[in-house]
């Protein structure tokens, strides 16, 4: 499969994934779509975050990552299917991961997965899809060498 994956670094500050790092990522995302795709990932600062954030879904903080899945008039055909953009804002990954006391890069490969997943087209508003996306996203960093995000541990219930 060939993969487009453009990044776009609107931050104007130094990642501490490198862009390679990041379409590593984005691909084992893609891996099981078997088919060839085209992306973006933007990363932007807290501002622009909370201005899309806004914008499409109301809520005027940042979040850590959006995703806007492509959707094309059925008239127009590309070489490579473009599947959207996932935005991330490394400034509310940089506080999550602190915050949750998670390694960076580990929190970073769970956020960028999580929105390529969204523009494959999973989502985890109902129970049952919010399982199944979970479980993928687990299986994707534990290939990774990352432990499951989702299982508590026994330490955090105290």
């Amino acid at each position: 499969m060939t993969y487009h994956i453009d990044i776009q670094n609107a931050t104007g500050k130094l990642l501490p994934l490198s862009e390679d790092e990041i379409t590593k990522l984005a691909s084992l995302a893609l891996r099981d779509h078997k088919q060839d795709a085209e992306l973006t990932v933007r990363l932007v600062d807290v501002e622009e975050m909370t201005y899309l954030n806004h914008t499409y879904r109301k809520k005027n903080k940042p979040t850590n990552v959006l995703a806007f899945p492509c959707s094309l008039p059925e008239n127009i055909e590309l070489e490579c299917p473009l599947l959207g953009d996932v935005v991330i804002c490394p400034e509310v990954l940089l506080a999550e991961s602190a915050q949750f006391n998670k390694s960076l890069h580990a929190h970073w490969s769970l956020i960028l997965i999580h929105g390529v997943l969204h523009l494959l087209g999973y989502d985890h508003i109902k129970d049952e899809e919010a399982s199944i996306m979970q479980m993928l996203e687990a299986k994707l960093l534990a290939e990774l060498g990352y432990a499951n995000p989702y299982e508590v541990e026994e330490n955090e219930l105290e």
